[in-house]
């Protein structure tokens, strides 16, 4: 069974930075995509990044403006999100997910389904 569990939020100030981590493990994950969603209270979850874990292309939502990165490191089975110049906005719970057969890198990685997900970091920043 594929599970994956997040870490490395917190409380941070506005313009700092944190790196996420998401470990992988129970499955095969050269044919996945792998995306970071966030969701920030009283608001629906939301895309933020996806990786092809088998060539490494990234695509990320629009908002970001290159603020954050997605890479993955295979031989720790591990997914990060480096997030720089973090704004009060960025506040949410950072979750991330596993897309059988995304490596297809078909389409929109947006609309991949994620068949698995973790239990989330939260990342707070404040003003």
């Amino acid at each position: 069974q594929v599970q994956l569990v997040e870490s490395g939020g917190g409380l941070v100030q506005a313009g700092d930075s944190l790196r996420l981590s998401c470990a992988a493990s129970g499955g095969s994950f050269s044919t996945y995509a792998m995306g970071w969603f966030r969701q920030a209270p009283g608001k629906e979850r939301e895309f933020v990044a996806a990786i092809n874990w088998s060539s490494g292309a990234t695509h990320y939502a629009n908002f970001l403006k290159g603020r954050f990165t997605i890479s993955r490191d295979s031989a720790k089975n591990t997914v990060y999100l480096q997030m720089n110049s973090l704004k009060p906005e960025d506040t949410a719970l950072y979750v991330c997910g596993a897309a059988p057969g995304g490596a297809s890198w078909y389409g929109n990685p947006e609309l991949y389904t994620y068949d698995y997900w973790g239990q989330g970091t939260r990342v707070t920043v404040s003003s």
